[in-house]
């Protein structure tokens, strides 16, 4: 398991952030995810031989938000 911090774009409230926190822990492979309003991003746990970032972007994008791997 390997941490990273993402940034995500469109998250405004706690029910923003409920949602990128379900649209990622929904994916097979992550462990956890805590989404931070005020810093506007979240931290992931995730198996990355068993998701890639871009699995976790289109999980969020159709949420609603954007995340941002850099």
């Amino acid at each position: 398991m390997i941490k990273k911090v993402f940034f995500v774009n469109g998250m405004k409230c706690g029910m923003c952030k409920a949602k990128v926190e379900k649209a990622l822990t929904g994916i097979d492979g992550v462990e956890s995810a805590v989404a931070n309003l005020d810093a506007a991003n979240v931290e992931v746990s995730f198996d990355e031989t068993k998701v890639a970032p871009e699995a976790m972007a289109d999980a969020v994008d159709d949420a609603g938000f954007e995340l941002v791997n850099e």
